[in-house]
């Protein structure tokens, strides 16, 4: 299923994925050349938009916690993707240690723990769940909603290994984004840690993954010819903030200005309807936590004290002291009436397939990955890979195409992103 897209101007984005379709070789030869030139990660998600004109990543997550809304049908093409991923960072590899995030009590979380174990066991890896968290002290195991459990063990360090009980792993896969900062037991490991610690929100930062993106995407319009403001969000970012100290207001009232107003400018040149809007967010950080829908500068000065707390604090208690401001990018895709958003999910330089965040809540032009949601998980049902070229390019299997196209960007951008802010030891 393609959710609807309900907008009167669903014309250029159709021109947009007839563009992609028509460039498919060369898209798929210039990819393979960039990755010759750059290491890709492990894994990957991202959140995409679908405005109708226009079609871009807002997020980019390289902790990945849905594997468990794909498709079963992707199971061969993940258990490739990961063979081939774990030959390049770890060849010799039979022993994977995963260590999950330090929440084990949500349900959802521990299926996507389930669905990557099963993966890489698939793919002829022996794989064991090693906890950080300082709750778990034994051996725990915790039942799944769908049958099955998990078996949770506490990791120890002997040396530069990390262990557990009779179980000495080649390599660590860290599904914990790290926003609570890099704990001491990661820290100078002999083993491959994967991703590295600088891919976590310790060390990681949006506006840097969005600046390499604009470059990427400048060179990929160059490609096929069309104006990169149509697969790239416009942003800008302010450090020094303090929401309940109210520093940074003026910085940030500037930035949102700017960008409205260049956001302005475009919508004029295509035609766009729609009031532009921005999307203040955490700077650092995941789980739609310390996010905001912007539509003019008053919004973010004199903001009360229920807001301000809002957007002080994300996930880990971590205080907000840098924000990125994005272009906001409408959604007008919907099904049975529900605001629906694309999410790609990527192994190696492969797509596994994604699915639909579908939010019964939300409006168009507000963030669908917010506490205490309720959305619907509506696997792709078609591979991101396998375009219909003489098919209309809306039809299924070119629209997910087009999401690959545009999810394999941002994983690029990803890629360089990790390159540029390697520590220089690793550079060297």
């Amino acid at each position: 299923m393609v959710p609807h897209l309900t907008t009167a101007l669903n014309g250029p984005l159709l021109e947009l994925e007839q563009r992609i379709l028509d460039a498919m070789p060369r898209i798929e030869y210039w990819l393979r050349t960039q990755w010759l030139e750059h290491g890709t990660p492990f894994y990957a998600s991202v959140d995409l938009r679908n405005a109708g004109f226009k079609l871009a990543p807002v997020d980019t997550n390289l902790f990945p916690g849905g594997f468990n809304n794909l498709s079963p049908d992707f199971l061969p093409l993940s258990v490739q993707a990961a063979m081939s991923a774990v030959e390049k960072v770890c060849p010799e590899a039979q022993r994977f240690m995963l260590v999950p995030e330090n929440h084990t009590r949500n349900t959802f979380y521990l299926q996507n723990v389930a669905a990557l174990t099963n993966i890489l066991r698939q793919a002829g890896l022996t794989v064991r769940i090693g906890s950080i968290s300082p709750e778990i002290t034994e051996v725990t195991r915790l039942p799944l909603p769908h049958g099955g459990e998990l078996v949770l063990e506490p990791v120890k360090r002997v040396g530069n290994r990390l262990v557990l009980d009779g179980f000495d792993p080649c390599a660590i896969l860290l599904n914990n984004d790290l926003s609570a900062g890099i704990p001491d037991i990661l820290q100078g490991l002999e083993q491959s840690l994967i991703p590295p610690l600088h891919a976590g929100w310790a060390v990681r930062r949006k506006s840097r993954h969005f600046a390499a993106y604009a470059r990427v995407a400048r060179d990929f319009a160059e490609l096929i010819g069309i104006d990169p403001w149509l697969v790239d969000p416009m942003f800008a970012s302010c450090g020094m903030i303090n929401f309940h100290e109210r520093i940074g207001e003026d910085c940030l009232a500037s930035q949102v200005s700017d960008l409205l107003s260049r956001m302005g400018a475009k919508y004029r040149e295509y035609g766009v309807e729609q009031d532009p809007f921005v999307i203040v967010k955490a700077d650092a950080g995941t789980y739609g936590m310390g996010i905001m829908t912007v539509k003019s500068p008053d919004d973010v000065r004199g903001l009360n004290r229920k807001q301000r707390n809002k957007m002080s604090v994300v996930k880990e208690g971590l205080q907000v002291q840098e924000v990125i401001i994005q272009e906001g990018v409408y959604t007008f895709e919907s099904i049975n009436e529900a605001v629906a958003e694309p999410v790609v999910y990527m192994m190696d330089h492969y797509v596994l397939g994604g699915f639909y965040r579908v939010h019964t809540g939300r409006g168009i032009d507000e963030n669908l990955n917010a506490p205490g949601m309720h959305f619907v998980p509506l696997a792709f049902d078609t591979a991101c890979s396998l375009p219909d070229c003489a098919g209309k390019p809306d039809a299924a299997p070119n629209r997910f195409y087009a999401y690959g196209v545009i999810a394999r960007l941002a994983l690029l951008a990803a890629a360089i992103e990790l390159e540029e802010t390697a520590p220089l030891e690793l550079a060297a």
